[in-house]
């Protein structure tokens, strides 16, 4: 079913938004809320675009990017609050991967 990188969410700075991918749209309220805070308080600190996506695998990635002239963004920051929050919200985190492993990589596979 999914071959490529899939992503789950995602938060950008220059036009401050927050998208779900609507294929998650089953996820418990609290858990897309939870998401929501963490990739736009991300974005509102660091700046660019935050997105997480799940690797073939069906690991959850944290990818960051930035407009080549955007001086305000924090390369060095952007490193540091990723451990951060991979250190954090590891629970939620490996959460998202098992369910990712289940509903989607499973269901992927008995077609």
């Amino acid at each position: 079913m999914y071959q490529e990188k899939v992503v789950l969410c995602g938060a950008s700075a220059y036009n401050q938004k927050f998208y779900l991918n609507e294929d998650f749209d089953s996820l418990p309220q609290q858990i897309k809320d939870e998401l929501k805070i963490m990739c736009v308080l991300y974005v509102q600190d660091i700046g660019g675009v935050l997105t997480l996506e799940f690797d073939e695998e069906g690991t959850l990635c944290f990818h960051t990017e930035a407009e080549e002239n955007d001086f305000g963004y924090d390369d060095i920051g952007s490193v540091l609050k990723i451990r951060q929050l991979q250190r954090t919200k590891t629970e939620l985190l490996e959460a998202l991967e098992m369910y990712y492993k289940v509903f989607f990589m499973e269901a992927g596979n008995e077609s």
